[in-house]
């Protein structure tokens, strides 16, 4: 078995069992869990020293699993995230499905539809939404590669994936956009 699919199967033990991984994403390092589960988010927060009130991104593999937890989309938004150039996670109105603690204290969520080769077999294996949260502690900068994830953050995650970690290519957080009433209102480019 190869690396890629090791960690894969590595990967889906931990997510089963409530646990947190720490792995590459189709942007920056990632600790992530199942998205359903509010004991393993919960587990986020607090490794992360996260506010409560802060909400996560979830990333699925298609924009039918977009369909599947938000109870309403707007189809003009996969036209939008076809034709844009780069990872844009898209916040949406009424989620369902998710863990309360994903989501936003007005209901909304942050979804992210992953190409990256990696999180989308994992997704897909999973066959749930899988919740990506920068690897560092809350107020400290966005690892762009794995060597600068936080020892801490290393230490409190049940499994680390190895695959991507001798990049040297800095990457880059996505942008964030809102999809309202047919209009995007840019939060982060």
């Amino acid at each position: 078995m190869n690396l890629f699919d090791t960690d894969i199967e590595n990967c889906l033990s931990v997510l089963h069992r409530g646990g947190i991984i720490l792995y590459p994403t189709d942007t920056i390092w990632g600790i992530g869990c199942d998205a359903t589960n509010p004991i393993a988010v919960e587990k986020i927060v607090k490794l992360k020293d996260r506010p409560d009130s802060k909400s996560f991104v979830v990333l699925v593999a298609s924009q039918l699993e977009v369909l599947q937890y938000v109870s309403e989309v707007n189809h003009d938004i996969f036209s939008y995230l076809n034709r844009s150039p780069r990872s844009t996670t898209v916040i949406y109105d009424g989620s369902r499905g998710l863990a309360d603690n994903v989501t936003a204290a007005d209901g909304s969520v942050a979804i992210r539809i992953c190409r990256e080769e990696f999180c989308n077999q994992l997704i897909r294996q999973f066959g749930k939404p899988v919740v990506s949260t920068s690897a560092n502690s809350s107020g400290n900068p966005s690892p762009a590669l794995f060597s600068s994830v936080e020892d801490k953050i290393k230490r409190g995650v049940d499994y680390i994936v190895k695959y991507r970690q001798e990049e040297d290519t800095p990457a880059t957080p996505s942008s964030i956009i809102r999809w309202r009433k047919g209009k995007v209102e840019v939060i982060r480019k």
